[in-house]
Formats: structure tokens, sequence, C-alpha cells
């Protein structure tokens, strides 16, 4: 696979993971920074870390089961690996400038 095709599959796995919501928040994941990576194998299988705004997430498992499903559902993706990870900690720096209107931080 070459880079660019990466790059493809890459960006039409931000296009999904920016339709999934936190049920509690109106602002998507990837916006809300909660994706730290992905990463785009030769064999078209994809590892991302992500986390969430606070450990004992209610929603978590139907998060992660929304990205699992869409990540899944690109083309050119054969499968994935979805970690959670809680370091670094998530904070309000690590929004985009959109979420921080969205949600009236600036």
């Amino acid at each position: 696979m070459t880079q660019e095709e990466k790059t493809k599959i890459e960006g039409r796995i931000v296009d999904v993971l920016k339709t999934v919501y936190d049920p509690e928040i109106p602002v998507d994941i990837y916006e809300l920074g909660m994706i730290y990576k992905i990463d785009v194998k030769e064999d078209a299988t994809v590892d991302i870390d992500m986390t969430f705004t606070a450990p004992n997430c209610p929603a978590a498992d139907y998060i992660l089961e929304d990205v699992r499903t869409k990540v899944e559902g690109v083309e050119g993706v054969k499968g994935s690996t979805i970690n959670l990870v809680f370091e670094p900690a998530w904070d309000q720096s690590m929004m985009s400038e959109e979420a921080r209107v969205e949600l009236g931080f600036d």
C-alpha cells in the first residue's frame, strides 16, 4: 500500500470519526481531541488510540463500538484495533477551535 493510499484511507477515517458523538456532548470525538493516533497499516488494518473526556464515561462501550463499526465500514479498511488510553490525560486544550467555540470556551 502506498503512502498516498494510506493518507486517503486516513482521511476517510477522520470523516467517519467526525460522526461519532458522546451522547452528553454536542461535539464529535475528533474535534474534542479524543483521537490520539490513527495508524493505517500495510495490510489495511487500522490501529487507533483514543481516550475519553473522563475515565468513567458512562457511554464508553457505546462510543467504542460506534468507532469500531464506522472505521471498519470505511472503504479500504480490513479491520481495526481501538485502543483506549488515558496517557496523556485529556484536557480542554486538546479540543479544536471549532469545538471550543461550540462549547462556549472561546
